[in-house]
């Protein structure tokens, strides 16, 4: 007796890539605060860890998860002390910057260096993104003169852990791809379907 096959190829599992992008994030904002920030490195500049997560997210789950992780990371991120700059910033940023990435998810190689390149350049435009807000709002530290400074220490020290912070996003993701391709093994395409059914009606 023949078995009857699946003609449609499995969903990925929508609430177990959000419950880890949750996760992802959460992690990002403690090492943010409890390590990041307390690193003393010169021009009193840290990598922003939680934007290079929502990057990461973005670019393997693709544009939506860009924009909600973005804007819910944003959101706690401007929240959480010792946040001191006006309501939204963060939240607005991470949002394009996560909408942007994810666009071009499709376009990327997870196997290959692409990912953390495109990080770079992700955070690159965060980061500027960021400094031209402060502008507009008249923050006093987004004065020319400290941005041009702030800017290039930023961009640096996010490139530098940029390769650790996607080898954990796609080594947590990496599962779901696993799983998804091993059902997808007992999927037999439409086709081959219909002609397997049409020989065994003539037995």
């Amino acid at each position: 007796m023949l078995r009857a096959p699946m003609t449609n190829p499995p969903e990925p599992s929508t609430a177990g890539r959000g419950l880890t992008a949750a996760l992802v994030i959460a992690v990002a904002l403690i090492l943010q605060v409890s390590v990041a920030n307390r690193l003393p490195l010169p021009g009193d500049v840290t990598p922003d860890l939680v934007l290079l997560a929502v990057v990461a997210l973005a670019l393997v789950n693709g544009s939506l998860t860009g924009v909600v992780t973005g804007f819910c990371a944003g959101l706690a991120a401007d929240i959480i002390p010792p946040a001191d700059h006006t309501l939204g910033r963060y939240a607005l940023v991470y949002c394009l910057i996560g909408y942007v990435c994810g666009m071009a998810a499709a376009e990327l190689d997870r196997q290959t260096f692409v990912p953390f390149m495109a990080v770079a350049v992700g955070a690159l435009a965060g980061t500027v993104l960021y400094a031209l807000t402060g502008m507009l709002l008249a923050d006093p530290r987004a004065a020319w003169d400290v941005v041009s400074r702030m800017v290039p220490l930023q961009v640096l020290y996010d490139v530098l852990a940029s390769p650790f912070v996607v080898w954990a996003v796609l080594r947590v993701t990496r599962r779901y791809d696993r799983g998804d391709k091993a059902r997808d093994r007992y999927a037999v395409p439409t086709a081959r379907y219909r002609a397997m059914s049409g020989r065994s009606g003539g037995l």
